[in-house]
């Protein structure tokens, strides 16, 4: 009786799986810098030089919001940090480190807070479904809901529209508050927290109205903001 060649390890299989999927990714990451470098030659040496940006983009880890991409903008033109739900949390030392490099020693003149409809933080929190751990984090946005419980809609959709909009909001003021803009602000640094959110359905970036580029304006422009938000149609 011949001798049978043992079925392959399960895990092995696994692994040479994982291989083939990251060679496909190195692979396309090589076509990328050959048409980056042919399209402009002198792209990656710019990149070598110390970072310059303007924008800081505190956004969601969604993969369908790519920062970059739909600004427009190149690597190195925006710094960006990106979470579940695009929160800042004052005990959270990953993003408030980020905001600190960026306001304190790239000089970034705009902050720019981003979410989106369709988030699946936001819908998790209307909706209540347990997903383990991340639970936890979701309880900031479950939080917004119940402070503006008034200014929610009644159908589920609208409210998860309008629950993204005023996370948006609200996350921009934690950031006014945080003491690393109010240090900024005090010793007259030009620096500017603005708020947007995006559309997945067609690609378009949308203001809720807030801007603020000193202490003194943010109150009157949350309220102006607030307003603004809960007077619209809430996108589906």
């Amino acid at each position: 009786m011949g001798l049978e060649t043992p079925p392959e390890a399960p895990d092995l299989k696994d692994r040479r799986t994982t291989v083939s999927h990251l060679n496909e990714l190195l692979d396309n990451n090589r076509a990328w810098a050959k048409r980056r470098a042919h399209d402009d030659p002198e792209f990656f040496a710019r990149l070598t030089h110390q970072q310059t940006p303007e924008y800081l983009w505190i956004g969601c880890s969604d993969s369908r919001v790519p920062a970059n991409e739909i600004v427009g903008l190149l690597p190195g033109e925006l710094f960006v940090h990106r979470n579940v739900a695009n929160l800042v949390v004052h005990t959270d030392l990953n993003c408030l480190s980020v905001l600190q490099y960026a306001v304190d020693v790239l000089r970034v003149r705009h902050i720019i807070l981003c979410g989106h409809y369709r988030c699946g933080g936001v819908t998790a929190a209307v909706q209540q479904r347990p997903l383990g751990l991340i639970d936890n984090w979701l309880r900031h946005l479950e939080d917004i809901a119940t402070k503006h419980a008034p200014h929610l809609p009644t159908d589920e959709s609208g409210r998860i529209a309008r629950l993204g909009e005023l996370n948006v909001l609200e996350q921009a003021l934690n950031t006014c508050r945080t003491t690393i803009v109010q240090d900024a602000w005090r010793r007259g640094q030009d620096l500017r927290v603005h708020g947007v959110i995006y559309d997945i359905a067609d690609g378009l970036l949308q203001e809720i109205g807030f801007g603020a580029g000193r202490d003194e304006d943010v109150m009157p422009m949350y309220e102006r903001a607030l307003e603004f938000i809960t007077q619209r149609e809430t996108s589906s």
